[in-house]
């Protein structure tokens, strides 16, 4: 990792090679559909704005998702698989251990970042949440 990559605390000013990242991403998400000029834009169709300070974490929010969204598929899998009797006792074993640790990073990269698992459960609409609630 290079010195811009690292997490920064208390509000030190992003390195250069953030910084590009930030504009790229602000160029790329200012750029809002094609619409006529006779009628005005929805609200879905206004451009979106990037915070350049704001990048490095919601990069991180975005693959601490996906890595929770896979984490829990793997874990219902693995219990389905429990269930129907398909694993060895030392097969659930190193699996059991397998998730117990990768939900324990998750939890130390959320605490790094200032993010909880509720940050990282994204709103779909009507379809409701991404992830599962505690409990579901």
């Amino acid at each position: 990792m290079t010195e811009g990559d690292q997490p920064r605390a208390g509000g030190n000013a992003p390195g250069p090679a953030m910084e590009e990242v930030a504009r790229a991403a602000a160029h790329a998400f200012g750029l809002g559909p094609a619409r006529s000029e006779d009628r005005p834009a929805s609200t879905a169709a206004q451009r979106l704005h990037t915070d350049p300070d704001t990048v490095e974490r919601d990069l991180i929010k975005l693959v601490l998702t996906i890595v929770e969204l896979l984490r829990q598929l793997m874990e219902r899998t693995a219990l389905h698989r429990v269930d129907e009797g398909d694993l060895s006792e030392d097969q659930e074993e190193r699996i059991g251990m397998t998730l117990m640790i990768l939900h324990e990073r998750m939890t130390e990269l959320c605490d790094r970042y200032d993010l909880t698992m509720d940050d990282l459960n994204l709103d779909l609409g009507p379809l409701g949440s991404l992830l599962p609630q505690n409990g579901s």
